[in-house]
């Protein structure tokens, strides 16, 4: 661990464009404070706030117009998050919202019925008692009803419930990551693997550093 001092990756504050023009990608890294994580932190998760960043960055929304929004990530991989949505800016890949899941009060379920994009939350895997990779601040969550996650049973549930119409693959509709498209490959540069290429469950909306 390096510290808790900022740093900051793109200087420039986010500004709005003037019509015509594309607004840069801008990136800032925080530390984070337990304050920011009252109901997705907790004594007793594998990481500590200080082991975690907030990064400020911008987006392309639905809207066709740069957003600002925010995400929780593990301090250790957080340069290289910002080069992956640094990449999927300059693509105009579409975001629909981008908040720390604390937003959500730490509800996983609320989050992806929202359809946010999201890093950290401190939780399980189901009922199986592991740690999500989330926990570690080492999992990012995309557009997750345009990418739902499809269980393997019983008969093929979908997460989020309001993601029926989005189940199929390759499906040609806005913020749908493909097997193999530019998201995909933008963070297989940085070594993470897509949920999914699994082979049981499918989770479209997942990425993470150890591929679980």
């Amino acid at each position: 661990m390096t510290g808790i001092a900022a740093m900051t990756v793109a200087a420039s504050p986010p500004v709005t464009p003037a019509p015509g023009t594309a607004q840069a990608f801008t990136a800032t890294v925080t530390p984070v404070s337990p304050g920011q994580l009252r109901h997705s932190w907790r004594r007793g998760c594998p990481v500590r706030p200080d082991d975690l960043r907030m990064i400020s960055m911008t987006y392309w929304g639905f809207d066709g117009r740069p957003h600002t929004g925010k995400m929780v990530i593990n301090e250790s991989v957080a340069d290289q998050v910002v080069s992956v949505f640094r990449e999927l800016y300059g693509q105009r890949f579409p975001i629909r919202r981008m908040q720390p899941v604390e937003a959500y009060k730490g509800s996983d379920d609320a989050s992806m019925a929202a359809d946010n994009t999201s890093g950290f939350n401190c939780r399980r895997v189901g009922t199986s008692g592991n740690w999500s990779q989330h926990a570690y601040g080492l999992a990012i969550d995309v557009n997750t009803r345009e990418n739902p996650y499809i269980h393997p049973y019983p008969g093929g549930t979908v997460d989020p419930p309001n993601a029926k119409g989005y189940v199929r693959r390759p499906l040609d509709r806005p913020g749908v990551i493909n097997p193999g498209d530019d998201v995909v490959r933008a963070f297989k540069k940085i070594g993470w693997s897509w949920g999914g290429s699994w082979s049981t469950s499918k989770d479209y909306q997942h990425f993470s550093q150890n591929g679980q």
